[in-house]
């Protein structure tokens, strides 16, 4: 039986949904998260499902002894290979039978079981850890070559670009809403009374609502706000506020500055702008392999002098290689996903 197909009283019997209920890994919370955003239908059942099992956990919950938590589960597994291994006909005298299988019978009992213990831990006095299934995480990762836009339940618009990956939750939190980043992005943040951060390895950006533009790369993260207001907090406890037309630039080695920036330069991307202000021979290359989904090769030695300023809008890559060539005087050559750039 597939898990679309799955009830309740399936999901109880299944080691591997119970292996993520208890002890969450990446390789099964990435299965689990992604099965659930494809069959939102059974959200519910895998959510009350889940309950189940975390409020019966022997250890984090009311003191269920090991032996009571198993019998409990061999009841539900042994009615399943019951009912696998026997052709059941109900009598039509007792249609009571006919509507419910030993299985569900079975599930029925857990679940009673664990309406009974949280009863007795709020007449008795007894602990019990209310835990229910942690919002759905969404990710959305962009390959080289690829940008997107992304409008979140708030009224957030992300712009995510190329080699860009971000995580939030399905459904915001009543106080907070909260987003990872790992690459760049350009935010329209919704205003709606709750804060919304961005989170950038171990740096958090705390706005209200506003416009501001990230990027993390191996040299550091830049905040460049548009509009608005933003807070940035680091690794080492620095705050750092900014005012529109103003960005931070937080290095590796934790040393910061503001300084002035052009939006188009910084974020004319969003709009399919391809910017280069006097950029570097390194810059430029690793900005057309992430803009195009590409892989340059380099032959002959370039110099460390070199720098190179243009702009272009919806252009192809081969164009933009010409510009680069009629400027420069590199030769280049274009064979599918693959550039070689000769220096005569």
């Amino acid at each position: 039986m597939k898990f679309k197909d799955y009830d309740i009283e399936h999901f109880l019997t299944d080691e591997f949904f119970i292996q993520w209920v208890k002890n969450p890994d990446e390789n099964n919370q990435h299965f689990w998260e992604k099965w659930i955003s494809e069959h939102p239908e059974k959200r519910q059942v895998v959510q009350k499902a889940a309950s189940v099992i975390r409020s019966i956990q022997a250890e984090q919950n009311s003191g269920i002894s090991d032996s009571m938590y198993v019998d409990m589960f061999e009841n539900i597994i042994h009615a399943n290979e019951w009912n696998r291994d026997q052709t059941y006909k109900a009598d039509q005298s007792n249609p009571w039978f006919s509507i419910f299988s030993i299985r569900k019978i079975a599930a029925t009992f857990v679940i009673g079981f664990c309406m009974w213990i949280s009863y007795e831990g709020m007449i008795k006095g007894i602990k019990i850890e209310s835990e229910t299934l942690e919002t759905m995480v969404v990710s959305k990762a962009n390959p080289a070559g690829k940008k997107s836009i992304l409008l979140l339940a708030d009224g957030t618009k992300i712009h995510l670009n190329a080699a860009s990956k971000i995580s939030y939750p399905e459904v915001f939190d009543d106080n907070l809403r909260s987003v990872k980043l790992e690459g760049e992005a350009y935010f329209e943040v919704a205003k709606d009374g709750r804060p919304f951060i961005v989170s950038v390895g171990d740096n958090a950006i705390n706005v209200l609502g506003t416009s501001f533009n990230v990027k993390e790369n191996g040299d550091g993260l830049a905040v460049a706000l548009v509009e608005g207001k933003v807070r940035v907090n680091d690794k080492r406890g620095n705050q750092v506020l900014l005012d529109p037309n103003e960005m931070l630039v937080i290095r590796k080695d934790g040393k910061f500055y503001k300084s002035g920036f052009d939006q188009m330069e910084i974020a004319g991307w969003k709009e399919m702008y391809l910017v280069f202000n006097k950029s570097s021979f390194e810059e430029t290359t690793s900005k057309i392999e992430e803009w195009y989904g590409v892989e340059i090769e380099v032959k002959g030695k370039i110099s460390k002098d070199w720098v190179y300023s243009g702009q272009y809008k919806g252009e192809t890559l081969e164009n933009v290689l010409r510009g680069i060539s009629h400027t420069s005087g590199l030769k280049y050559e274009l064979t599918g996903k693959k550039v070689k750039i000769t220096k005569p």
